[in-house]
């Protein structure tokens, strides 16, 4: 049987975006994935705690999509993860409602892989700014992957390759429904579409 696979959706200005309008459908084409736009769903910020915890329970596989917006993630996607992924629920006594699902982190950075690194304009890898992330994975008892990261937005569509990266994603996101992402190869990569190709995917 498939896995179910959720891609939580937090883009605030999607119209201006060129990158994250084709991911966000390149994960729309996937069958078997669902789409779950923060944004468009919630646009007063009021989130139905409930409704979000049943979509969870429902899944086997959280993505988190969303451009990297000051080393984190958009505000109503900030918001989400301190209101529903709460004491009782996703940690703590009786928090084990996301014990063994998956989770990964889909990015888009507007500079280049270079500046992620120690020489980089950002002194740090994505991996090691992705660490409250992790850790929140291992808190709710969940497995955590290497993120998957479009770098370079600000380039033109076809020095950033965007054809390619759209087709990674669905390619990645279909490797997840079907389990076929093998996890002894994923540990020290960097981001998980460094290489498909290596991956067999």
């Amino acid at each position: 049987m498939p896995a179910r696979v959720l891609v939580v959706f937090a883009h605030p200005a999607l119209q201006k975006s060129r990158v994250n309008i084709q991911l966000a459908a390149a994960a729309r084409s996937v069958k078997g994935v669902t789409f779950h736009d923060l944004y468009e769903v919630y646009p007063d910020f009021q989130i139905d705690v409930a409704r979000e915890q049943e979509l969870l329970v429902a899944h086997d596989v959280v993505v988190f999509q969303h451009p990297f917006y000051w080393y984190s993630c958009p505000a109503l996607l900030k918001e989400w993860l301190d209101l529903v992924l709460e004491y009782g629920f996703a940690y703590g006594p009786g928090g084990d409602k996301l014990h063994g699902k998956t989770l990964l982190s889909a990015l888009s950075t507007g500079g280049g892989e270079h500046a992620y690194s120690r020489a980089g304009h950002n002194h740090f890898t994505i991996r090691e700014l992705l660490a409250p992330f992790e850790q929140t994975a291992l808190l709710c008892g969940m497995k955590w992957l290497p993120p998957f990261v479009v770098h370079g937005t600000i380039r033109s569509v076809e020095a950033l390759g965007l054809e390619r990266h759209v087709a990674d994603y669905a390619r990645v996101l279909t490797a997840l429904r079907d389990e076929k992402l093998p996890a002894d190869a994923l540990r020290d990569l960097a981001r998980i579409n460094a290489d498909l190709a290596a991956l067999a995917l």
